[in-house]
């Protein structure tokens, strides 16, 4: 096993026949894996507009976008494990490879979660909450990069990496949906934020003390 596929965040649904197959599949028809990355920007860009936008509209086509939202959501992350899957399973890997893998990740975040920060119900500080979890997001990333760069392993723990922020802004989603379509205004989407920064927080401070940890018994 070479660096770069040791270095893969471990995803579960990678050893599954679906995923395999649906990988195999799209490898058959040239889809390459660069452009599996850039797609998931596209799909994280369309879910932030839907949340943004959920705060002007009528609840049932505010339960809409956030159905679609959490949708996008999660078809973001089918773009993040294909675009492995098919380059490494596959045999598509390129000398660039890593700058797609991991750069379209960080605008998806930002998008998804500045987005939520200007969606329905919003807190007069909801704004400012969906910026500071783009930037926790975005350190959470960079100390596992820069870990990586002084010679220790890549850190993919949580208690809120990349799937667990995710899973969370899924659920708020899908819960706010339901919630317009019975007119019910709980700030589902505010509270989910705060957790997101909390775990984000904790997830930066665990992740540098493994990597300094690491260093300094080398």
């Amino acid at each position: 096993m070479d660096k770069a596929e040791f270095a893969r965040r471990p995803i579960k649904a990678r050893n599954t026949r679906w995923a395999s197959e649906i990988a195999a599949w799209l490898s058959r028809v040239g889809v390459r894996p660069n452009a599996i990355s850039l797609a998931s920007v596209f799909f994280a860009g369309a879910a932030g507009l839907c949340l943004a936008f959920t705060d002007d509209l009528g609840a049932g086509w505010r339960g809409v976008l956030f159905l679609v939202s959490g949708l996008l959501i999660q078809t973001r992350l089918l773009c993040n494990l294909f675009d492995g899957m098919v380059a490494v399973e596959g045999g598509h890997k390129t000398k660039s490879g890593e700058i797609y893998n991991e750069l379209p990740d960080r605008f998806a975040d930002v998008f998804i979660l500045v987005g939520a920060g200007n969606a329905w119900v919003r807190v007069e500080w909801g704004p400012l909450l969906g910026w500071l979890c783009a930037v926790l997001a975005l350190l959470t990333a960079y100390l596992r990069a820069l870990g990586a760069a002084a010679g220790a392993s890549q850190h993919f723990c949580g208690p809120m990496a990349k799937q667990q922020r995710m899973a969370l802004m899924t659920f708020a989603c899908i819960t706010s949906a339901a919630l317009s379509w019975f007119d019910l205004r709980w700030p589902v989407v505010a509270a989910t934020l705060v957790l997101i920064a909390i775990g984000s927080a904790l997830t930066v401070l665990r992740r540098l003390f493994r990597i300094v940890r690491e260093l300094e018994q080398k």
